[in-house]
């Protein structure tokens, strides 16, 4: 039930907000069902694909997506994550786990301050 329900919270939150795996998944998974950072990580990246292709389809019904830019935006985001995936592996889960804190922290203040 807890993984359905983080499902559906991060399906919204992805679509309001353009949020939802790394902010909301990886969270919700490490403290509500006790994933490892790394199985988190996994599951989640797993989860946003699936949402990926759901969320372009239903955007691209109402005009909004732009091919040229989502390309230019797409395939580097390939190269990133092969290459965070195998940095992920030889990183302490602590140290992932306080780099993902204070990358939650930067960005929390950067929308409060914007």
């Amino acid at each position: 039930m807890r993984l359905l329900l983080i499902g559906l919270a991060a399906g919204f939150l992805g679509a309001l907000f353009g949020v939802g795996g790394g902010i909301v998944i990886v969270p919700a998974l490490t403290i509500l069902c006790a994933f490892a950072a790394r199985r988190a990580a996994a599951t989640s990246l797993t989860a946003v694909m699936v949402t990926a292709i759901t969320g372009s389809i239903t955007y691209a019904f109402h005009g909004a997506v732009d091919p040229g830019a989502a390309a230019l935006v797409g395939i580097p985001a390939v190269v990133g994550v092969v290459a965070g995936t195998s940095l992920q592996q030889r990183i302490p889960v602590r140290g992932l786990s306080y780099a993902f804190a204070a990358l939650l922290v930067i960005v929390a203040g950067r929308l409060l301050i914007a």
